[in-house]
């Protein structure tokens, strides 16, 4: 056998134990990933889109309409171009404590007619005082917490519902109670061991106005819960199968910027007042006598010139000066009248009398040398080769 028979045999060998490892590769990865591999199936909850992204109410809006209830949801009251039917049901899902005086007069007669009213009492987070809530005065119930020392009451309630686990409802939120000479309650859920209520139906004229403590269970993320539906169920009952449409509103009117500036400007107007006293006493003088301001150093370019002038004329050297005033009076000459300048004596004088319209004994006064040691003179020399020199 020859050599190149040999090459050829092993050189195949060779592939095809490659081919046999890389086999047994796959076919133990693939082993491995269908013993170990377990599909799962992870639901994705996506964030809301349209309507359900900016209305709170929107699950409810759906629950109504499929009860065959008609629904008008919006952000505002808006009275005058909703008008509320005698047999409506009106759910204020906002702090109701932010009503107008006009709109809350509007909404009791609209109930004493036979309209139904959902309100929610303000959140804990606000700070009420007895005069913040005029409706719920109105109605005859006192709110938790307003105008008291005593901290409200944050413990929940039991909700039992059949066929769903046990549930617990209105925690952290503002409880109310009934005045002495209160309204007639048609129903209520109160709590004996604080003596405070959180649900309590309010009858007024030949309606009825539902006061809760909390409303959030009616928000789109709390519906779903079985006991939540069979509640809200239950707080829609009156005027049912009446045709009357349900208003949900889920952002009353905000309160006056006025009413906001009081409640909660000082927040913001406090840190500034006390920005600008502090400021205003680092801007003020030490106390004690007053001192004069240390003397500012000069460094003014004319300071400096006439203080070498004066220091040249003091040690005799006027004639420095002078010559200095005379050549830059040259050297202007010679920029505005070469002719002039290349002149001398009598024929100078001339020259420049015709340009500047001085005449000749003007000219020959200013050109004249100062007398020497005359401080008179040589002030009235300069002044006029200045003069002269001005005039060219």
């Amino acid at each position: 056998m020859s050599r190149d028979s040999l090459r050829t045999s092993k050189s195949a060998n060779v592939t095809v134990l490659v081919g046999l490892g890389a086999l047994l590769l796959v076919l133990g990865f693939a082993a491995w990933w269908t013993a170990t591999f377990e599909r799962v199936i992870k639901v994705q909850t996506l964030p809301p889109r349209g309507e359900a992204a900016y209305n709170p109410l929107y699950a409810l809006k759906l629950a109504l309409a499929a009860d065959g209830r008609p629904v008008n949801s919006r952000q505002r009251l808006e009275l005058d171009e909703n008008p509320l039917g005698a047999h409506d049901t009106l759910l204020l899902y906002g702090d109701s404590s932010t009503l107008r005086s006009q709109e809350r007069t509007a909404l009791l007669d609209w109930v004493a007619r036979g309209g139904h009213l959902i309100l929610g009492t303000p959140p804990l987070s606000s700070q009420l005082d007895a005069d913040d809530a005029p409706i719920f005065a109105e109605l005859g119930l006192l709110l938790d917490g307003v105008g008291e020392d005593d901290d409200p009451v944050v413990e929940c309630m039991g909700l039992s519902v059949a066929r769903e686990n046990d549930h617990v409802e209105f925690c952290y939120s503002r409880r109310f109670s009934l005045a002495e000479e209160g309204p007639d309650i048609l129903l209520s859920w109160d709590d004996e061991a604080t003596e405070t209520t959180v649900f309590a139906r309010v009858a007024h004229g030949r309606g009825t106005v539902d006061v809760l403590a909390d409303l959030d269970f009616l928000s789109n993320g709390q519906l779903e819960d079985g006991p939540h539906y069979a509640l809200a169920l239950q707080l829609f009952e009156p005027n049912r199968g009446e045709g009357g449409t349900a208003h949900l509103i889920y952002s009353a009117d905000v309160p006056s910027l006025l009413r906001l500036i009081l409640r909660h400007g000082w927040t913001i107007v406090v840190p500034l007042l006390l920005a600008l006293a502090l400021w205003l006493w680092s801007r003020t003088e030490r106390l004690g006598p007053l001192e004069p301001s240390p003397p500012v150093e000069r460094r003014s370019l004319l300071e400096h010139v006439q203080a070498n002038g004066d220091h040249l004329y003091r040690y005799g050297r006027g004639a420095v000066l002078y010559d200095a005033v005379f050549d830059a009076f040259l050297r202007r000459l010679r920029r505005r009248d070469p002719y002039a300048a290349a002149l001398d004596g009598a024929l100078r004088v001339e020259a420049i009398a015709r340009r500047t319209g001085m005449s000749v004994a003007e000219i020959e006064d200013a050109l004249r040398y100062p007398r020497p040691r005359d401080p008179r003179d040589f002030v009235h020399r300069i002044a006029k080769l200045l003069h002269l020199r001005h005039r060219l």
